[in-house]
């Protein structure tokens, strides 16, 4: 059974997928994620742990999608008798006008991560910020909208879906600090015409951070830095203190330079996989509206890290 599969194989029915095995049983894929390049994608191993722990009889693929391939593999989903897919890079976004319904929280967060396959149509949704949300609180004990937040790089992708979860958590105090400030104001303004929420666009430069870490709880890094091993660190030296707490959205498997600075400053801090945890369960939710495996789920994620 090839690990990838390609936009052609939903076409023509999807026939390709109604006959796969598993373990000598008819085993079909009715789930899946669209990305290029997705041969990384970890999302199999934690959906098809959830969904042989519940006995569904079914399998969850990687399947590579360019992006003109788009529109025509999402398409292809009903008739291929598919149940839904995840979305990732590059197609969070340029799904929303694909999909004929949209879920409140992904058209303020300009992006889709999960469709949902119901009576023929499709259904968008982003399960990034919940995830987000259920992570911090997993991780630190406390409710998102009880903190201060910094997020680097929140003016799009998993960014810009955090920062919206911030806001609708009632998060008292949210800086976002982007390369392009512009891009922050504007997102700073959709939220406020669209949930009544001030939410503050600052630079990247180290005075900008500075400031605004003197006033902050919860830092996250929503930036791509930290994804190699060469990356430098979103912030300077020495800005980060003890009674900080950061969230790394990077999960590379080792220490990231951000993170080496929260140990050396004895902040506590966590990687990223927590929240990809958590947005994976929300989507088993949505598909199959019952909770979600959640331990095995995390027992497989962890399994499947280098």
């Amino acid at each position: 059974m090839p690990t990838v599969y390609c936009a052609e194989d939903l076409a023509q029915g999807g026939g390709i997928f109604r006959g796969l095995m598993l373990d000598g049983k008819p085993c079909p894929a009715r789930l899946s994620v669209f990305g290029d390049p997705i041969a990384h994608s970890k999302s199999p191993q934690l959906h098809n742990a959830a969904l042989s722990k519940r006995e569904h009889g079914l399998q969850y693929v990687r399947i590579r999608v360019a992006p003109e391939e788009l529109q025509q593999a999402l398409e292809n989903l009903a008739e291929a008798d598919f149940l839904g897919t995840n979305l990732t890079i590059p197609h969070k976004q340029a799904a929303l006008s694909l999909v004929e319904a949209i879920s409140p929280e992904a058209r303020l967060m300009q992006a889709i991560n999960t469709v949902a396959v119901r009576d023929g149509k499709l259904h968008g949704f982003n399960t990034d910020g919940p995830g987000f949300a259920a992570a911090i609180h997993e991780e630190f004990g406390v409710e998102l909208g009880s903190l201060r937040v910094l997020i680097l790089g929140g003016g799009g992708g998993a960014g810009r879906a955090i920062t919206v979860q911030c806001a609708i958590a009632g998060c008292p105090l949210v800086f976002v600090a982007n390369r392009t400030v512009e891009k922050a104001e504007l997102l700073s303004e959709d939220i406020e015409q669209s949930l009544g929420k001030v939410i503050t666009p600052i630079s990247l430069a180290p005075e900008a951070l500075k400031n605004a870490l003197a006033c902050v709880d919860l830092i996250v890094n929503a930036t791509p830095l930290g994804m190699k091993e060469s990356d430098p660190s979103p912030l300077s030296e020495g800005l980060l203190n003890k009674n900080h707490l950061l969230y790394d959205s990077v999960y590379s498997g080792g220490e990231t330079s951000l993170q080496r600075q929260a140990l050396q400053s004895g902040a506590r801090y966590v990687n990223g996989l927590s929240m990809l945890l958590h947005q994976g369960a929300l989507a088993y939710e949505i598909w199959f509206n019952e909770p979600a495996p959640l331990e095995t789920m995390r027992k497989a994620l962890k399994m499947a890290m280098p």
